[in-house]
């Protein structure tokens, strides 16, 4: 869902929103389509100063890895930092941008001191993306990062990292390049600062440290994490494009399980991540889905225009499944995937519930949401690493 169940998050973006109408575009990959997202010119400025020390990276890039936006293209990608969509739509495909950036924009391998990432500077990190969340409004756009690096694990490949997974192999333009991630480079932007600064924090966790704090922050639930996830070190080891889902399949409820359960989830887990599209917005020059704007998203926060599939769409809770059940609003977004929650019988269980216990809501959605964050992953040590306690020892 949300680009997830296709995680769909976007940075702020000057482009616009999308629309619950179909304005089809060449991909409709739901992995970009979700969550919209605002970046401030504060954060166009840090994504300046990192871009420049990128030259600095120590290892080369296969000749098959592309640029994915040009230097000098990199100032109007700034300016589209606010658009993301999410989950089954977070996963919405949003179309391949115009303008591309080298991944030597990004640092090609993890630390050579340690496999993964040191306690301590996982919840430095933490704080200084609590920071960025409230200067950009990025939430929807770095839920849907999280999701997109994790939303390609493939449950019957046993082999690391070609089973896909948390693995931080989003970092490399040879995936950002997949229809479904586009629009993801401005999140890579956004916290690629943070990485510099904490340089013993792999990109696989950073994603997904990322991710959960922007859940938490917009007033949803404590979602479970564990990190120590071990980065992949290069394009070579991404995973091939197509494992994401789309937002309007012939089969909506066919194809989203289809693609949720191979990678290990239920119907429960698929409804409950679905509700992630309380967040963001979609943009019908991205996904091909949406209008232009509507008056919840005009006037911003971030960059104006998208349509969102919630009134509040900067604030977690379980409005996504009242709306989508009610289905009164016009100016508010309904993908196939949305309505198929409430037309398929295994699924209509769990969104009535959600609707009226949004208690249950969290509780389910904080469950689904850790264990997407996990797949694939291979932890050091194995068992993980929780940042949460006073230890912070091993989970």
């Amino acid at each position: 869902m949300a680009d997830l169940l296709s995680l769909q998050l976007t940075l702020p973006s000057p482009s616009v929103p999308f629309t619950a109408s179909k304005h089809k575009m060449p991909t409709k990959s739901m992995a970009a389509s979700v969550f919209g997202s605002a970046a401030t010119a504060a954060a166009a400025s840090s994504t300046t100063r990192f871009l420049s020390s990128a030259a600095r990276a120590t290892l080369s890039f296969s000749s098959r890895s592309s640029s994915l936006l040009s230097r000098s293209s990199s100032s109007s990608s700034l300016k589209s930092l606010g658009s993301s969509p999410s989950i089954s739509h977070l996963f919405l495909n949003q179309g391949r941008p115009s303008s591309r950036v080298s991944n030597r924009g990004f640092s090609a391998a993890s630390n050579p001191k340690c496999l993964s990432s040191d306690p301590e500077q996982l919840k430095n990190a933490r704080e200084d993306i609590k920071q960025l969340l409230k200067t950009t409004f990025c939430h929807p756009i770095l839920v849907r990062l999280g999701w997109h690096d994790a939303g390609t694990y493939n449950k019957d490949i046993e082999d690391w990292p070609q089973r896909g997974g948390a693995n931080g192999s989003l970092r490399f333009d040879v995936e950002l390049g997949h229809g479904a991630n586009a629009g993801l480079v401005n999140a890579l932007k956004l916290i690629e600062p943070i990485k510099k600064k904490y340089s013993n924090v792999t990109y696989a966790d950073l994603f997904q440290l990322a991710s959960a704090t922007a859940i938490e922050e917009a007033g949803g639930p404590k979602i479970p994490m564990k990190y120590g996830r071990v980065d992949v070190v290069g394009p070579e080891q991404c995973p091939e494009e197509g494992r994401l889902p789309d937002a309007g399949p012939p089969s909506p409820a066919a194809h989203l399980r289809d693609v949720f359960y191979r990678m290990g989830l239920n119907d429960k887990e698929i409804v409950a991540l679905s509700g992630a599209h309380t967040l963001g917005r979609s943009r019908p020059e991205r996904s091909g889905w949406g209008k232009p704007e509507t008056k919840y998203t005009k006037d911003g926060p971030g960059a104006p225009g998208g349509q969102s599939w919630t009134a509040q769409w900067l604030k977690f809770d379980n409005s996504y499944f009242k709306d989508i059940k009610e289905r009164t609003d016009q100016e508010l977004l309904v993908l196939p995937t949305d309505a198929v929650l409430f037309g398929d019988p295994s699924f209509k269980v769990y969104a009535e519930k959600y609707v009226e216990d949004q208690e249950a809501f969290f509780k389910d959605y904080a469950e689904a949401h850790a264990k997407l964050s996990n797949l694939g992953a291979k932890f050091d040590p194995p068992e993980g690493i929780v940042i949460d306690d006073a230890s912070s020892t091993p989970a």
